[in-house]
């Protein structure tokens, strides 16, 4: 017996078999398309607000100076190799849709345990030369740099780098929010 009749519904189950599975795929198809699904496979930082949650972070983002230098991925995706890195975003982005599926998300965004790690090990990536330079070592140098790494993170003594203090959109400056592209804010979200 081949393989596509053992897998075949019997006559009778073929035409609602095929009418589900048509509504399956066309879901997600759907789900796809309205969520933006493929932008998440770009390094554009715009993927990082399709849903708005992340808006606050975006804005405070786009005012810094690393808007010049570092979109999202570059800080928050592992860049040791691709396998991790695209295992790290699909991980992260179902977490990211989970939350926001379920309206789940805290109003102050907070990173878990392995995204500080990533993001640490990309302060170091970019900033190595700052960290590792024992030349360096002065005023506004790290001394004595193996303990320190070890021990801190970048953000304990760099707090608003390069997301300042803001942790909800109703904490961002209004020049911060004029000088930021269109916000993705659904419709429906927006109080008239």
């Amino acid at each position: 017996m081949s393989f596509f009749k053992k897998i075949l519904p019997p006559p009778g189950w073929r035409i609602p078999v095929i009418i589900v599975l048509g509504f399956i795929i066309g879901t997600v198809l759907y789900v796809g398309k309205i969520s933006n699904a493929t932008s998440y496979l770009s390094d554009d930082p715009k993927a990082c607000i399709n849903c708005h949650v992340m808006n606050t972070q975006y804005a405070t983002w786009h005012a810094s100076s690393h808007r010049e230098r570092a979109s999202c991925n570059d800080c928050h995706v592992p860049h040791d190799n691709v396998f991790r890195k695209y295992a790290f975003k699909a991980r992260d982005g179902m977490y990211h849709a989970y939350m926001f599926t379920f309206n789940l998300q805290p109003e102050a965004i907070k990173m878990h345990e392995a995204g500080q790690e990533v993001v640490m090990e990309n302060c170091i990536r970019c900033h190595e030369n700052l960290v590792v330079d024992h030349k360096n070592a002065g005023e506004g140098k790290i001394a004595n740099l193996e303990v320190h790494r070890t021990d801190r993170q970048c953000w304990e003594c760099h707090r608003e780098v390069p997301h300042g203090r803001r942790k909800s959109q109703s904490s961002i400056d209004v020049m911060i929010k004029d000088k930021t592209p269109e916000y993705n804010t659904p419709d429906w979200m927006r109080k008239e």
